[in-house]
């Protein structure tokens, strides 16, 4: 079998493409190209001259080239699957043929690189040790507002991607729903000559952005803050009792409580004792 190559291309500047990606572009049999004349621009520019086959793999025709591509990897061909910029599969093309690939046996891997996900995660001056990636939002008002409603509870950073041209009314909507104070930042033409990357609320983004912004866009929101714990004793007795009444045992009661609101088991206990007397 031949085995599917995952590349991942350079979001800005050409010159952050790996040695490894440069040597895959000039010497794999097939190239799956989300754009075949930005492929053509970007091994130009590497100084590559590509020696196999180069297909088009973009959304309208990926399930039909998976099939295609399948077969030539199950042929014993390599393929290499590059999107524009950034990694295959990430909000672009590349998820069915890796399902395809893996169900059927064949080899897959990955040439890692850049990633406006992560670049934009690091850049933002937001926490990193726990986030989630949700891709582009619904375009439709009504959709959009009731997802953002969704994760307005969500603790890890938000990672987005958006158009420039829905970015003011995104971040409107993410005002709504998260609170106009919510730490976010903008980051706009990663790694590239006009890179530039916007830190705020929500509230004072969305007023800087009505004003049109240009260019490849990601957005970071901060997660929502921990909810505060309960500290009045009175609180913390209540909440062992109804845990009680739904048939916890009162010791596992008085730890999950004291847990879930970062209070010593000896306060709650405490708490419960002098509730009973």
């Amino acid at each position: 079998m031949g085995t599917l190559l995952l590349a991942a291309a350079p979001i800005g500047r050409p010159e952050d493409a790996s040695v490894r990606l440069r040597e895959a572009l000039a010497a794999t049999p097939v190239i799956a190209a989300e754009d075949t004349r930005r492929l053509r621009r970007l091994t130009g520019a590497l100084d590559v001259a590509p020696t196999g086959r180069i297909v088009s793999f973009y959304d309208q025709n990926e399930k039909t080239r998976a099939l295609e591509l399948l077969d030539d990897l199950l042929a014993g061909r390599d393929v290499l699957v590059i999107t524009d910029a950034g990694m295959p599969g990430v909000s672009d093309p590349g998820y069915r043929l890796v399902r395809a690939a893996v169900e059927a046996g064949v080899p897959v891997t990955v040439l890692p690189g850049p990633s406006a996900v992560t670049t934009a995660l690091v850049v933002s001056g937001l926490p990193t040790d726990r986030f989630c990636f949700e891709g582009f939002p619904p375009r439709k008002q009504g959709e959009r507002a009731r997802r953002l409603t969704e994760l307005a509870g969500e603790r890890r950073t938000l990672v987005f991607f958006e158009s420039p041209r829905r970015l003011p009314d995104t971040l409107t909507a993410m005002a709504d729903a998260f609170g106009a104070d919510r730490p976010a930042a903008v980051c706009r033409e990663l790694t590239k000559t006009y890179e530039e990357v916007r830190r705020g609320t929500l509230g004072e983004l969305a007023a800087w952005a009505k004003d049109g912004v240009l260019g490849e866009i990601t957005v970071v929101v901060r997660g929502a803050p921990e909810p505060p714990g309960l500290t009045d004793p009175a609180d913390l007795a209540a909440a062992v009792a109804a845990r009680e009444d739904a048939g916890t045992p009162r010791k596992q009661a008085i730890i999950e409580v004291a847990k879930e609101n970062g209070v010593p088991k000896r306060v709650v206990y405490d708490a419960v004792v002098r509730a009973r007397t």
